[in-house]
């Protein structure tokens, strides 16, 4: 299949980009049985530290629910992964994790840069982007996000934004 690149009318309130944050979990159910699901959210707006401490929180919850008590995150050099504000709170929350001995604590592991081939969630992003893919057309917003979420086997929820306040 050869894509072609789609012109935007001027008139189309649907942005020409959308951000997606998404985390592939694996863990061992049982001795035996090695579990995996993926956790999407799509952001309003660009990728931003605040938005990354949102997703963080949820993912953790997520986590929680599993009955796990560590995420072993691997993480590229993306700039909102390996901002200071990000890694502020991250070292805040394990802080508060061990204290309370509540919650799940995060394990941050980065890849060398340009080797997102070790990030076993890349091979995924691949073959997703071939399911929702419409060659010869341009997708709304909504059924853009509608198609990843089927194809990924994920609940579409609310977006991540920043809050209008903080802005």
């Amino acid at each position: 299949m050869r894509l072609v690149e789609q012109t935007k009318p001027k008139e189309d309130p649907d942005p020409k980009a959308m951000a997606c944050y998404g985390t592939l979990l694996r863990w061992m159910a049982t001795d035996e049985l090695a579990m995996e699901k993926m956790l999407l959210r799509f952001v309003d707006g660009r990728p931003v530290s605040a938005i990354t401490i949102q997703f963080l929180e949820w993912v953790c919850q997520e986590v929680e629910k599993l009955g796990q008590s560590v995420l072993a995150m691997i993480w590229d050099n993306a700039s909102w992964h390996i901002s200071q504000i990000v890694r502020t709170w991250v070292r805040e929350h394990n802080h508060s994790v061990k204290r309370s001995a509540k919650g799940v604590r995060l394990l941050v592991c980065f890849l060398p840069v340009k080797s997102p081939w070790l990030n076993p969630i890349e091979p995924k992003w691949v073959h997703g982007k071939r399911r929702v893919v419409e060659p010869n057309a341009t997708l709304s917003r909504q059924a853009l996000a509608d198609r990843v979420c089927a194809a990924f086997g994920c609940k579409h929820l609310e977006h991540l934004a920043i809050p209008e306040n903080v802005l």
